[in-house]
């Protein structure tokens, strides 16, 4: 749970002034992960991290506490950057590019990891597009099915079932595939 009463999170609402250093450096790690599922290059995830916060900066002032949490609003952005960087591209990554790997990692480890990120990246691209995107903001943005309904106009019952059922699939998939 968020401790800073400068930022909201996911399930709270902002009731102070931003305190954007606060927000950067609560919100970012967030944001970029949503990025490195996306996308799946760091540096890429870190771009459009970066585009994420100077367009919430320029546009601070459109921010409404009374619509919603704060990193509600800068994960709105964050989508928005990706469908547009997407629409411009027309290209997806796969998400095994998304691994970094400790220095001391044996090197068995870092083969059966990346065999098995290469692995769900198959299964991941099979899954339609707003399946993907839904995983890449719970598991990447680590956003409550909440705020997850919020940004994207689905249930918040709907999202839940949603996810279920797409990590449910995964793991057949994961299971009855070598």
């Amino acid at each position: 749970m968020n401790t800073n009463p400068h930022i909201a999170d996911c399930t709270e609402t902002e009731t102070t002034e931003t305190d954007w250093e606060a927000v950067y450096r609560e919100q970012m790690p967030r944001i970029y992960n949503f990025f490195r599922y996306r996308v799946g290059d760091g540096q890429l995830a870190e771009d459009l991290t970066a585009s994420v916060f100077v367009k919430a900066w320029r546009n601070r002032d459109q921010y409404s506490r009374n619509l919603g949490a704060f990193s509600t609003w800068l994960f709105t952005i964050a989508r928005h950057t990706a469908i547009d960087y997407f629409r411009q591209h027309h290209i997806e990554l796969p998400l095994e590019m998304a691994v970094t790997q400790p220095e001391n990692t044996p090197v068995e480890e870092i083969i059966q990891q990346r065999s098995d990120f290469t692995r769900l990246s198959g299964l991941l691209q099979r899954l339609s597009a707003r399946e993907r995107e839904l995983i890449s903001l719970k598991y990447g943005g680590e956003c409550t099915n909440r705020a997850i309904a919020t940004l994207t106009g689905l249930s918040e019952s709907n999202v839940g079932t949603i996810l279920y059922r797409v990590v449910q699939k995964l793991r057949g998939q994961w299971e009855s595939e070598p």
